[in-house]
């Protein structure tokens, strides 16, 4: 494989990133390369238009199409999660890490199957100084929502973000006929934690219940922090068998957990409602009462256990 991979340094950024320093541009700049600026500035211009990162690339590869004759343009950022790719990844590419003031904004490859030149590398540069800034507005608008909808004690989903989650999930499994289950999880006792031990290891515990139910699901399903020591946990394509499996492998996890807070050690308990879809008429409000009515059942019979409930109870 004969590829070009180029990458944009910092001080190019410094130069082309401030959209502010390119307007004002001194007059000696040739004429090329202010005819590159002004086109990074009407790039800039249309970007401004969206703050969703998927949908800023593509605009961003339908107006540089127009410039740049490419095959394949690949946008990853690691820490936010996000990978979006448009066409066919080809032979020769160049690569741009994208940086600002620091901050890392991700990485954009450009490919196609003929060699770029340099005036084509260095338009690219320029092109990219139209885009840094309107993808950084998106990248912090949509961190900005995700915080909104965790849960800053765990980094779980919260309240906030439950009730549309989990009806999306239930028309999905309605439309398609897939499986789908519902967890109702709280912490046995937990107000004799706190009243013992004092806030900071109720707080303890609370993280150390949703670290042990994020690692016991897939990526495909959901954990939420219903209320103070109570989480749901929306099971994607899974019936009843897996469910109750699930939870009762999290039960048994979390009470053989030893639970650390400024070295005093303490142990919890868990009780778990478990509930699946039935009906094509099912909704949210009744997966939530059956698991809630299967979690009263868990603690009315001991606590420290799972129950199962049923459209027919």
């Amino acid at each position: 494989m004969n590829a070009l991979v180029q990458e944009v340094e910092q001080p190019r950024y410094d130069r082309l990133g401030n959209l502010a320093l390119v307007s004002a541009a001194p007059d000696k700049e040739d004429s090329d390369n202010k005819d590159e600026l002004q086109k990074a500035l009407k790039l800039s211009g249309i970007l401004q238009t969206t703050l969703e990162v998927d949908k800023l690339i593509d605009i961003f590869a339908h107006e540089i199409i127009k410039l740049i004759n490419y095959q394949c343009i690949s946008y990853n950022h690691q820490e936010q999660a996000i990978s979006h790719n448009i066409g066919q990844a080809a032979e020769h590419s160049c690569t741009y890490r994208l940086v600002v003031a620091g901050e890392s904004l991700g990485e954009l490859v450009i490919s196609r199957n003929k060699k770029f030149s340099k005036p084509e590398t260095t338009l690219i540069e320029s092109l990219l100084c139209g885009l840094v800034y309107p993808l950084r507005n998106a990248l912090l608008y949509q961190k900005a929502i995700e915080a909104a909808h965790k849960d800053p004690l765990t980094g779980v989903n919260n309240r906030a973000s439950m009730d549309e989650i989990i009806d999306r999930e239930v028309n999905l499994s309605t439309r398609h006929g897939t499986e789908l289950s519902l967890l109702a999880m709280d912490i046995d006792h937990f107000k004799k934690v706190n009243d013992t031990y004092g806030h900071a290891m109720g707080d303890c515990v609370i993280k150390a219940v949703a670290e042990a139910a994020q690692a016991a699901i897939r990526t495909s399903d959901m954990v939420f922090r219903y209320g103070g020591e109570e989480f749901l946990i929306l099971l994607s394509n899974t019936g009843r068998d897996g469910a109750t499996l699930l939870a009762e492998r999290l039960r048994q996890k979390i009470e053989e957990t030893c639970i650390i807070c400024d070295g005093t050690h303490v142990s919890a308990t868990v009780s778990i409602g478990v509930t699946c879809m039935n009906a094509k008429d099912d909704s949210r409000s009744e997966m939530f009462s059956r698991a809630d009515a299967a979690l009263y059942r868990a603690k009315s019979s001991g606590r420290n256990r799972c129950n199962f409930f049923s459209v027919e109870g």
